[in-house]
């Protein structure tokens, strides 16, 4: 292939790089390089990750990452020059000198295959090319001369998407039970012949078999606590069971995963239990997420309308070409590529998700081909269901089939069900949540674009057919103007609220600064006060504020039941798809008359006792230097009981496992953070440990001398560590202030010795993709916060090392110091800083093959906290120069003797 005769920049931390279309490259300047690329149009890959190497935002140019996007979507590649390489069968640069070259190349090859009569996503590129040319795509040019018409017009997406189809409802499963035998049979046939036989799989899955045994009483189901070391095989020891007990009984599992890296495992592993597709066409295994994972057409079609400007309309006419050729149309961990939205700076993506609950579910043009409904419809049918926590919750505590809420369930990454719980089962009565409801009631308002359409809108034909529903939406639509509107936030700055619940957030806001003892230390963080001590008239304001949210939850209680009366008697004109829609409108009134009534009673509760069961507190949100919400938050002091109520209580059988489920060897936070002692059951406890040599294969290291608080001797180093280790580290912060002062200090000296560092919070590529990069360069390493902790799975050598600044602290607010209270005080902080040692530590030993150094630049790290390791894993008290030794020792593979730390 030809390259592209177009100049070509690549920056990175260690320079920059400019290649004419000549073929001469040289090195240039930063102020060089942005005067060329403000010159002529210059051949790039992630445009707003080299705008961030160059200091300047406003780059623009010609994005390799959007060529791909258009020419290849649905797949994904690493945005490096390497994965991008790799991709296209091109020879790896082997320094960054050679990249820009890369990209000629590259941009050559992705252009001549559009001329290839075997390009598989041909359909559909002549039609979105034009509108892209119309846009001022500036690859639009260069592709037109080599994309031709078609003979016969392309169809629209719209036209080309399939329908669903309805099924009939699957019956109750058949009570059948387990045999040891057969389970293990199964875990043979799933391993394959070939493999190593594992006695604590085989025994793991063996456990796992009781989470299908038949029920004996109402609401007490079969719960088993199950701890795996890593290393045991978790995903096919429970699987086993569950693929003979979906055969056997015909009956649905559901398994429940905390990160996107756990689904998309699960969906390769299942294929060996289940096929891609059964006889008559149907899936077998579906992931389900929630809602705001998935394209919304409506909303979609929207944007390709005039909805978006400027560069978001380019993003939309790439997503349109990705819809046409995705799975199941997942946005946020699916088929389409993680970089695409970050490319475009701006939000877009999620605005073309359902995030506001606003789905007029039947009324919609595209609702026989919706991928959210499809995916719900498909996973009624399917064997094995692959969802989160969040939407396992949501769905059991509001969703809109009760006959279709799982009632087999296995939670993995089961040490993440309480914080999901926690989060599922919250109040926060805050200028954000006001405004989106009344948005929901009302719709556009003064001029507003896009699609967004008011109560009175979406059940019109309602209105003019049931005069009591009519007046309900009226008053729910009149009630609503008492909810704070656009431009609530800086009404409050001004001191100038307007309305009931306005003048609320007004105090909220006075009253949490008025109560700041940080003294101005912590201007870029959020602040909090407790919900207690408040005045009269703080009071007063709150009792306007709970009438007014009564004035709105009364009519649409009284519309709810005017639906509820229509659906009973229907009218002739109320035909299959007016039911459905009518349906969703009661789940979604439903859902918003709770959340109404939860905040009424946070607020009746402000002038009067505190109610033992929760946590209230007043809160003012900030952000880089900025305020973004304002108000009430209240918390579950045990979400666990909810999460019981709900989700325990109706199911069968519910196993919940994970590498860290117990304390050391307590079981008794495990067996607390299942709310299994809130159903009156006695769980069954398993214990598989790792098969891994841990004395052999890893080593914590305790740093003796860096000083706490010394940014420049933290970042000296995190840099020298991975130096030593030839990077392959993976840096984790507790605080982003201090992984960005770390990053910026040492970015650029580790580039120039060939080890790119990349960073969570700094580089513009979502968490998912910097794992990509992560796992795809040895020499590379990460920095990131507590998303990294326990959602990183990269085994072999390119994590060899992981470094923790200091000992992970839980954040001292006002819920964990009353949980604090309530759970043993500082052995509560001890049992969870424990829990994230050993998840953190879980992401260095993956394989038998892997070897690596845990490294803690903490001095004062206390011994008790030293049992969150693996029994036998060397821990040794070092100084750093000490601790370089052994980290390039271990990176290198030599064998270094160890010495336990001492108590």
């Amino acid at each position: 292939m030809s390259p592209l005769p177009l100049p070509a920049i690549h920056a990175s931390h260690s320079g920059c790089w400019l290649r004419d279309g000549a073929g001469t490259t040289r090195g240039a300047a930063k102020g060089e390089a942005i005067m060329a690329a403000a010159d002529t149009p210059l051949i790039m890959l992630n445009a707003p990750l080299v705008a961030s190497r160059l200091g300047y935002p406003d780059l623009s140019g010609l994005d390799l990452l959007e060529l791909f996007a258009f020419i290849h979507p649905a797949q994904f590649i690493v945005p490096t020059p390497k994965g991008i390489a790799h991709a296209l069968g091109l020879a790896e640069p082997a320094s960054d000198d050679g990249v820009p070259a890369l990209l000629q190349l590259a941009a050559g090859t992705l252009l001549a295959r559009c001329e290839e009569p075997a390009w598989k996503e041909r359909d559909g590129a002549w039609s979105a090319l034009q509108s892209l040319a119309r846009l001022r795509w500036p690859w639009a040019p260069l592709l037109a001369p080599r994309i031709a018409k078609p003979e016969r017009a392309e169809r629209g997406l719209f036209g080309k998407l399939p329908e669903w189809e309805e099924a009939p409802e699957r019956p109750q499963p058949a009570q059948v039970s387990l045999g040891p035998e057969e389970v293990a049979a199964r875990l043979a046939a799933l391993t394959g012949s070939g493999a190593e036989v594992r006695a604590g799989q085989q025994a793991y899955a063996a456990e796992a078999a009781r989470t299908f045994a038949p029920r004996q009483k109402e609401n007490r189901p079969h719960v088993l606590l199950a701890q795996a070391g890593t290393g045991i095989g978790k995903t096919l020891g429970y699987l086993s069971p569950a693929s003979v007990w979906t055969e056997k009984s015909g009956g649905t599992v559901w398994v429940s995963t905390y990160t996107k890296a756990l689904q998309r495992q699960l969906r390769r592993e299942s294929a060996r239990a289940w096929p891609s597709q059964r006889a008559d066409g149907s899936q077998p295994v579906v992931v389900r997420k929630g809602r705001e994972n998935y394209l919304c057409l409506l909303n979609l079609e929207d944007a390709l309308q005039g909805g978006f400007n400027g560069r978001a309309a380019i993003m939309a006419q790439l997503v349109a070409r990705w819809a046409a050729y995705s799975q199941d149309g997942d946005m946020i961990g699916g088929d389409l590529p993680g970089w695409l939205g970050t490319l475009f700076r701006q939000r877009g993506i999620a605005a073309l998700t359902d995030r506001r609950g606003e789905c007029v579910y039947a009324g919609c043009p595209h609702y026989r081909k919706c991928f959210i409904e499809r995916s719900a419809r498909a996973s009624a049918q399917a064997d094995l269901v692959i969802a989160n926590h969040a939407l396992v919750m949501v769905n059991a505590a509001r969703g809109r089939d009760h006959a279709q809420r799982p009632t087999r369930l296995v939670f993995d990454e089961g040490h993440h069900v309480f914080e999901a719980a926690d989060s599922t089962f919250a109040a926060a009565l805050t200028g954000t949540e006001l405004i989106e409801l009344r948005r929901w009631v009302i719709g556009p308002e003064r001029g507003s674009k896009g699609r967004r359409r008011g109560l009175a809108a979406r059940l019109a034909d309602l209105a003019s057919y049931d005069e009591a529903g009519g007046k309900a939406i009226a008053a729910a639509r009149h009630a609503a103007e008492a909810l704070p509107g656009d431009g609530w936030l800086q009404r409050l700055n001004d001191g100038m609220p307007s309305g009931p619940l306005e003048d609320l957030l007004q105090a909220v806001r006075t009253v949490t600064y008025a109560r700041d003892e940080s003294g101005g230390q912590e201007a870029g963080y959020g602040l909090e006060t407790e919900a207690a001590q408040l005045d009269g008239p703080f009071n007063e304001l709150a009792g306007a504020a709970q009438s007014a949210l009564a004035d709105i939850r009364s009519p649409l209680i009284r519309l709810g039941v005017r639906l509820e009366a229509i659906l009973a008697e229907p009218p002739d004109w109320l035909d299959g798809s007016g039911r459905a829609r009518i349906e969703g409108a009661r789940a979604s009134l439903a859902w918003r008359v709770d959340l109404i009534g939860a905040w009424e009673a946070l607020l009746e509760r402000l002038g009067g006792p505190a109610d033992p069961e929760f946590v209230d507190w007043l809160a003012v949100e900030r952000g880089d230097a900025r305020e973004f919400d304002v108000g009430i938050h209240r918390r579950y002091l045990d979400p666990m009981k909810p999460f019981a109520r709900t989700v325990l209580e109706p199911s069968h059988g519910v196993m919940v496992t994970s590498a860290t489920l117990r304390d050391g060897d307590d079981w008794q936070a495990a067996i607390a953070r299942s709310g299994a002692s809130h159903v009156d059951v006695q769980p069954h406890l398993s214990l598989s440990e790792s098969p891994f040599n841990y004395a052999d294969q890893a080593e914590v290291i305790i740093v003796t001398d860096v000083p706490k608080g010394d940014i420049s001797a933290l970042a000296g180093a995190y840099s020298r560590l991975i130096e030593a280790s030839g990077g392959g580290a993976l840096g984790l912060f507790t605080a982003i202030r201090r992984l960005r002062a770390v990053h910026g200090r040492i970015a650029d000296r580790l580039a120039r010795a060939g080890l790119p560092l990349y960073a969570q919070h700094v580089d513009p590529i979502d968490t998912g993709t910097l794992v990509d990069i992560f796992r795809d360069d040895p020499r590379s390493s990460l920095l990131g916060t507590d998303a990294l902790r326990d959602g990183v799975d990269v085994p072999g050598h390119s994590l060899r090392l992981v470094i923790m600044e200091q000992v992970p602290w839980p954040k001292p607010s006002i819920l964990h110091r009353a949980r604090r209270a309530a759970n043993g005080g500082s052995a509560h902080d001890d049992r969870i800083i424990r829990a994230r040692l050993a998840q953190a530590f879980g992401r260095l030993i993956r394989s038998r093959q892997d070897h690596g150094a845990f490294v803690v630049l903490s001095a004062a790290f206390p011994s008790r906290l030293l049992s969150a390791f693996p029994p036998g894993t060397p821990i040794t008290r070092l100084t750093l120069d000490e601790a370089l030794h052994r980290v390039a020792a271990r990176a290198s593979g030599v064998s270094v003797p160890t010495e336990t730390a001492s108590e």
